[in-house]
C-alpha cells in the first residue's frame, strides 16, 4: 500500500508537469502573438513567476480539492484512477490543440472514480455507515462533496461550485477585461472625468487593500509561525496572504498611473509602454497560474496521504515527517498542514512543464479568438490575474483555461462583437462543458480496470 502512495505522489507530480505545458499558453499567448518576448523567453518568464507562486499563496484551494470526495470512504486505487485519467484527457487535448480545463480534468477525475467505488461497494443502494458514535445512512452518490454551506455566510465549497465557475470564471475575466479596456480607452482622450475616475480607483484600492492586510498580532495568533521573527516589518509584509494583496494593489496602481498619463503620449509612444506592461501583467497571471492549479495537485496528494493513513491503520505520529500532512476541517477547528516539500515539489513540476512550451495551444490562444495587440494584452492579462487572485482568496479552483479565454473574449468585444471568431469560442465552450463527465467516466473505467489488478 505504501508502494502505491509513492506511485500516486509520482504520478501526481507527472500531471503537474503535464499541466504546466498545457497551460502555458494562458500566461504566454499574448505576449508571443503581440511579439513583445519571443517564445523561448516567454516560457522562461512564465515559468519564473510560476514557481515564485510558492512564497505568495496559501493552501485554501488545495484543502477544497482534497475534499472533492470523502476521503474516510475511498482508498487509494480511487486517487490513483483519478490522477491518471486526468492525465490522459490533459494529453489527448494537448495533442488536438484545445485548451481545455486541467483543473476540471483532475476533480472529473477524481470524483467519476470515487462515484465508481462507491457503486462497486454498495451498488445504487444505501448503505448506513458509523461517524462520531452515531450512524448515519448514505446514498451512493454522497461519497462526493457536493455542496457545502460557507462557514460564517463565507463561500460555499463542493463540486456544484466548481461546476458553476465553469461558467462564472470566463464571465468574470469577460466582464473584468472589458471594463478595464473601456477604462484605458476613456483614459486615452483628454477629458478630466477619466482622471478623477482614476484617482478615486486608486484611492480606494490602497483603502480596501489596507483592511485586507493581517496584522503580526494575527499572523502569530495560535502559535502562528511569522517567516521572520527576528522582524515584525518583514514578517507583515512577507506574508502569503499580504503578499498578494500588495500584488493587487500594485497591478490595479500601475495601470492607473498609466491611465493618468495615456492621454498625453502619442499612439508608438502609447504602443512601447503598454509593450513593458505586458511583462507585468504576463507575470501577475502566471503567478495566479502557478498558485491555482500546483495548489490542486497538492490536494490530491494530501487526500492520498490522509486515506493511505485511515486504510493502512498507521498511526500519524509513526510516519516520517515527510508524509506529516493534516486536512483543514474548519467545522472541527482543525488547521491543515502538509510538509513544505509538497508544494515545493508542486511548483517545481508546474514550473519545469511550463517551460517545456505547449505551441498548439499557444497557436489557439493567440491568435484564434480574437487579434490581440499590446492594449488588448495587458487588458485580458489583467483581468485574468484579479480573477485568479480573487477567486483563490476564496478558495475556489477554477480554470485558469477558462479565465483567461473569457478575458481575450471580454477585450474582443470593445471593438465589435464579430471581432471575437465565435466558431472557435463554441468548440472552446463544448470543451470546457464535455472535461468533466468525460473525466469522471475515464476515470470510473480505469478505476474498475485497476481493481482486477490491485
Amino acid at each position: 500500500m505504501f508502494t502505491l502512495l509513492i506511485v500516486i505522489i509520482v504520478l501526481a507530480l507527472v500531471f503537474d508537469y503535464i499541466n504546466g505545458f498545457h497551460d502555458a499558453a494562458n500566461a504566454i499567448a499574448t505576449i508571443v502573438a503581440t511579439k513583445v518576448l519571443s517564445p523561448v523567453q516567454a516560457v522562461i518568464w512564465a515559468a519564473f513567476f510560476n514557481f515564485l507562486a510558492y512564497w505568495v499563496f496559501g493552501l485554501g484551494v488545495a484543502n477544497t480539492v482534497a475534499k472533492t470526495a470523502d476521503t474516510s470512504q475511498i482508498n487509494l486505487v480511487v486517487i490513483l484512477a483519478g490522477v491518471v485519467a486526468a492525465i490522459m484527457w490533459n494529453l489527448i487535448t494537448w495533442w488536438q490543440g484545445i485548451p481545455s480545463s486541467s483543473s476540471h480534468t483532475l476533480i472529473g477525475g477524481f470524483a467519476g472514480a470515487a462515484i465508481a467505488h462507491a457503486i462497486a461497494l454498495h451498488g445504487f443502494s444505501d448503505y448506513t455507515i458509523t461517524e462520531g458514535g452515531a450512524s448515519i445512512t448514505k446514498h451512493w452518490y454522497d461519497i462526493v462533496s457536493w455542496y457545502k454551506a460557507g462557514k460564517d455566510g463565507g463561500v460555499p465549497s463542493g463540486v456544484v461550485i466548481i461546476i458553476a465557475f465553469i461558467v462564472l470564471a470566463p464571465l468574470l475575466g469577460a466582464i473584468v477585461s472589458y471594463l478595464i479596456s473601456i477604462w484605458l480607452l476613456n483614459a486615452s482622450k483628454k477629458r478630466i472625468l477619466p482622471k478623477l475616475f482614476t484617482i478615486l480607483l486608486m484611492v480606494l484600492t490602497v483603502i480596501f487593500v489596507y483592511y485586507q492586510m493581517v496584522p503580526y498580532e494575527k499572523i502569530i495568533a495560535d502559535g502562528g509561525k511569522p517567516r521572520f521573527e527576528s522582524s515584525v516589518f518583514l514578517s507583515v509584509l512577507l506574508e502569503s496572504h499580504n503578499i498578494k494583496w500588495f500584488l493587487v494593489a500594485f497591478i490595479i496602481l500601475s495601470i492607473s498611473t498609466f491611465a493618468l498619463v495615456f492621454s498625453s503620449l502619442n499612439l508608438n509612444k502609447a504602443d512601447a509602454v503598454l509593450r513593458k506592461m505586458q511583462l507585468l501583467s504576463s507575470a501577475a497571471f502566471s503567478l495566479g497560474h502557478g498558485g491555482n492549479d500546483s495548489q490542486k495537485v497538492m490536494g490530491i496528494i494530501a487526500a492520498a496521504v490522509a486515506v493511505y493513513i485511515k486504510t493502512s491503520g498507521v498511526d500519524i505520529m509513526t510516519l516520517p515527517d515527510w508524509l506529516q500532512v493534516i486536512l483543514a476541517d474548519d467545522d472541527k477547528g482543525i488547521k491543515g498542514a502538509m510538509p513544505d516539500w509538497i508544494p515545493l515539489a508542486c511548483y517545481t513540476a508546474i514550473a519545469v512543464g511550463t517551460l517545456s512550451g505547449g505551441w498548439k495551444i499557444v497557436k489557439t490562444m493567440g491568435s484564434k479568438i480574437t487579434k490581440v495587440t499590446s492594449f488588448e494584452g495587458v487588458a485580458a492579462e489583467t483581468a485574468g490575474a484579479l480573477t485568479l487572485y480573487f477567486t483563490e482568496h476564496f478558495k475556489v479552483p477554477v480554470s485558469t483555461t477558462h479565465t483567461i479565454t473569457g478575458s481575450i473574449i471580454g477585450v474582443g468585444l470593445t471593438k465589435r462583437v464579430s471581432a471575437v471568431r465565435w466558431g472557435v469560442t463554441v468548440s472552446l465552450l463544448w470543451a470546457w462543458v464535455l472535461t468533466i463527465p468525460i473525466s469522471a467516466i475515464l476515470a470510473a473505467i480505469v478505476y474498475y480496470l485497476l481493481n482486477l489488478f490491485l
